[in-house]
């Protein structure tokens, strides 16, 4: 039984360290204790565990836009992050887990504001048709969290553009994300402001489960004792090249384009974010020139700095 109820909240935008402290307050939920975890990031492709990066997300664009890619614990697709989006995690023991009862807080919450919504088959919350929060859930030994995206005023033509790859490009044996009609909830609502979302939360989160919330004033990773190395190695993990990117189920690459010299069509099986078997298919007249990209692309990391590295000179 829930006889415990603490609200904390993120002040950074930085992904990898958000993610970390969900991590964190996973491994540490005290017993008869749901934490709830509002956070935010700063123009962020955050994916499913057993998502391929590349058939989810423009990620050169991305990162070259200044944001970021992320990999999350718990499964389903892929979703956008911005100043815009509040995220929330419920944390609590794997006994107290009830995904209806912390969905509750949502639809109340936004009741409040002045919206009507219900929960969807696919984990999803919407009104009138058109979702503005998608759910996912993890458990990890005695805890399990439940978490999802609030959209109260994203930016939707980022999102359009980040989470929008060529489908005729890569063949992935990882999940595919399930596009749905999203909104705003500021396109609902227009005075909806995230302040007011975290509030109308709070309140809601008492009422639901009937107690008051402790709102302590530390950051996430400081409660219970505090993260430490912990908390770092976590931040080490979630950023790290090797979880990124390296998590990629196997999958094909195929892409073609004409250049005044010739077509050249490039086909690539991929395996942990390195290229096992790379061919090339030119009708350029340096034939031999071909044969060798080919040939020095095998075991690249699958980056367009990776294939760079093999292809240009020092």
């Amino acid at each position: 039984m829930i006889r415990r109820g603490i609200v904390v909240r993120s002040w950074e935008t930085q992904p990898y360290r958000n993610i970390a402290r969900e991590a964190w307050l996973l491994e540490n939920t005290p017993a008869e204790t749901c934490i709830l975890y509002l956070w935010q990031n700063e123009r962020t492709v955050v994916i499913g565990r057993n998502q391929n990066a590349w058939a989810e997300c423009r990620v050169e664009e991305l990162e070259r836009d200044g944001g970021f890619l992320a990999r999350r614990l718990s499964g389903g697709g892929a979703v956008f992050h911005d100043s815009g989006n509040l995220n929330f995690t419920f944390l609590v023991p794997a006994d107290d887990y009830g995904p209806e009862r912390q969905s509750e807080v949502i639809l109340l919450a936004v009741k409040k504001l002045g919206i009507d919504a219900r929960r969807t088959g696919r984990n999803d919350i919407e009104t009138d048709g058109r979702k503005f929060s998608g759910n996912a859930f993890y458990r990890a030994g005695n805890n399990a969290y439940h978490h999802g995206t609030l959209l109260v005023h994203t930016d939707m033509d980022a999102a359009a553009r980040y989470l929008s790859a060529s489908a005729e490009k890569i063949r992935s044996k990882g999940v595919q994300s399930v596009r749905s009609r999203i909104v705003n909830l500021a396109d609902i609502v227009a005075d909806i402001s995230v302040p007011a979302l975290v509030k109308s939360l709070c309140a809601s989160f008492g009422e639901v489960y009937g107690l008051d919330p402790e709102i302590p004033g530390t950051p996430p990773e400081a409660l219970f004792g505090g993260g430490g190395k912990r908390f770092a190695g976590l931040v080490e993990r979630f950023s790290s090249p090797g979880w990124k990117y390296g998590k990629n189920p196997r999958f094909q690459f195929r892409a073609e384009r004409r250049f005044p010299w010739g077509g050249v069509e490039l086909c690539f099986d991929v395996k942990e974010n390195r290229i096992t078997a790379a061919h090339i298919f030119s009708d350029a007249m340096d034939g031999g020139f071909i044969m060798d990209a080919a040939e020095r692309l095998r075991g690249a990391d699958f980056s367009p700095a990776g294939l760079a590295a093999k292809l240009i000179p020092a």
